[in-house]
């Protein structure tokens, strides 16, 4: 049964409860997730990927019980889905989980991937061909508890698809969402510590892949001034780079295919050199641990032929270049 989406505003996290025995897992939301679609099917079969599609067809298992399916929306989220992923599968493997297949859009299998799947539609669940992150688990044994997450994003928002497949009989648990505030006129908002998935994200996503997307900062119109107020990447940062008393970084700069790459290459190093200096200044980051280059449109992450696609090349990502 399809519910009306519902907005928890004010969450620092939300607990999502899975159904399932033996597992009892808990996954964390970042703040402001609002479910768009919930059905469950008792008894279910989901044919759940286990491999990239090759050929024809991606691997599958069988797996059969109750199958509970969620889709949720995470409005105005700056999180990539790279980082929204990362920080799940940090949670399912504290659960117990093993992964079975994690996968993005290229090693998937691309567009075919999609077909190969279980995916809600539209509005409810939105998937970028380019742009999306797969990952399915198990806990071992026979405990009968499947799991997969679908990720991906339009250029405001971030969606997740979340299938559980547990025993028949195991007791179903609902959503648990965390504590709720609302804010009136007059009212300001309460102090809320880092949403977990913002926090847990920048660490591993820097060891692992050496680079991190900063997809929150806004820069003043026409100019290459960083906005006013807080960023919660720079945060981020800060604190990585303070628990990583050698890590250096360089801060890279990149822009869309409008314009001369002169042109180009000279606000992207701008914009880097802006948030260079709200770290030195604000988060008291020392100025030989930090560089600032740009180089303009020569390395985009998306297509220039689209509105979405520019949005998603410009760009400030963090870059670590320190060797040990």
């Amino acid at each position: 049964m399809t519910h009306p989406a519902r907005l928890f505003a004010g969450l620092v996290w939300l607990a999502v409860g899975l159904w399932g025995g033996m597992a009892q897992a808990e996954i964390t939301l970042p703040a402001g997730a609002s479910i768009t679609f919930e059905e469950t099917e008792n008894p279910g079969r989901y044919e759940m990927p286990v491999g990239a599609h090759v050929i024809h067809e991606a691997q599958t298992i069988p797996a059969e019980g109750r199958v509970a399916t969620q889709a949720w929306r995470i409005g105005g989220s700056g999180l990539s889905s790279f980082q929204v992923i990362l920080n799940l599968r940090e949670q399912l493997a504290n659960d117990g989980y093993e992964i079975l297949l994690e996968c993005d859009e290229d090693t998937c299998g691309g567009y075919d991937f999609r077909f190969d799947t279980k995916v809600i539609g539209e509005p409810e669940m939105h998937v970028d061909l380019g742009d999306y992150q797969f990952l399915s688990a198990h806990i071992p044994g026979n405990s009968g508890e499947f799991l997969s997450l679908l990720v991906s994003r339009s250029v405001s928002a971030v969606f997740i698809q979340i299938i559980t497949v547990s025993q028949s009989d195991a007791p179903a648990r609902s959503v648990a969402p965390g504590t709720e505030t609302t804010n009136t006129a007059d009212e300001t908002p309460p102090a809320t510590s880092a949403p977990a998935a913002a926090t847990g994200a920048l660490g591993p996503a820097m060891e692992t892949l050496g680079r991190y997307v900063l997809t929150d900062l806004r820069f003043e119109v026409g100019s290459a001034a960083l906005g006013e107020g807080s960023y919660q990447s720079l945060a981020d940062l800060a604190e990585y780079l303070t628990s990583r008393g050698n890590a250096r970084v360089a801060l890279v700069g990149h822009t869309d295919a409008q314009g001369s790459l002169s042109a180009n290459i000279g606000i992207s190093e701008q914009r880097a050199t802006s948030v260079m200096n709200r770290l030195t200044e604000s988060y008291g980051i020392a100025s030989d641990r930090l560089e600032a280059r740009g180089v303009g449109y020569l390395a985009p992450i998306a297509s220039n032929q689209t509105e979405e696609g520019r949005t998603r090349n410009r760009r400030v990502e963090a870059i670590l270049i320190s060797t040990e």
